[in-house]
């Protein structure tokens, strides 16, 4: 084992030099990879919220529609939904200005499904007392939502939303496909020209790796401000 250790040629698996030289080209990748994550998670945010409390409607025609939307995201490769909307809906006279955008989109859509189970059993979870206090004092339906029901189902929702968000940031490597410069899109660039993939993948890698830390960073100082309320028993 420490022979075959040895004889590991290092510098073909990694090469230091080359990492730190391709930096300011994989920090502009990943500035579109921020850009694309960011507006994706506050699109999928609204639409899944909307999509939640849709698939807890008591009327059909509401409920009905929001289970089959999730169904179908969940049940599809993101992949195939982009290929869809760049390559195939173009077909119907439908164009995006830019990739970015249907990237945008897609991942918008795709992850609201997500976000839209989140917010349903994070609002399930709420105690049934807190509706029909809310009711007592004659509370309407969005009104209770609103000032009751979702303040108590954000704690809940924080964790997994988070996960949804790091989901997010990793699966835009995915936009790479319909030609999106972003991270993974510029490290194979460089790899292209260097003829070192690894070292461009093992650096890509190392970068998501740390957004990811730092966004769970933020995650867990939201965790604690909502907690801290809580009793500690």
């Amino acid at each position: 084992m420490i022979e075959w250790f040895n004889q590991i040629q290092w510098e073909y698996l990694y090469d230091p030099e080359l990492a730190w030289n391709s930096v300011p080209v994989l920090l502009e990748g990943l500035k579109i990879t921020m850009i694309i994550a960011f507006f994706s998670m506050f699109f999928a945010l609204i639409l899944g919220i909307l999509i939640g409390i849709m698939s807890m409607s008591k009327l059909l025609f509401l409920r009905m529609p929001a289970k089959i939307y999730i169904s179908f995201m969940r049940g599809t490769p993101l992949l195939v939904f982009l290929f869809i909307l760049y390559y195939g809906i173009p077909v119907l006279g439908v164009e995006f200005r830019s990739p970015i955008v249907a990237a945008i989109v897609g991942m918008s859509m795709n992850f609201a499904a997500y976000n839209a189970e989140v917010i349903r059993s994070a609002i399930m979870s709420v105690p049934r007392g807190q509706w029909e206090a809310s009711a007592s004092l004659q509370m309407g339906y969005i009104q209770t939502l609103r000032r009751i029901i979702i303040p108590q189902a954000t704690r809940i929702a924080l964790p997994p939303t988070f996960n949804i968000f790091m989901d997010i940031i990793k699966g835009t490597s995915l936009a790479s496909i319909i030609t999106v410069q972003e991270l993974l899109y510029s490290s194979r660039l460089v790899a292209g020209r260097t003829f070192d993939s690894m070292t461009m993948y093992i650096t890509a890698a190392i970068i998501y790796w740390i957004v990811c830390i730092i966004l769970g960073y933020f995650q867990d100082r939201l965790e604690k401000r909502y907690n801290r309320y809580l009793s500690v028993r």
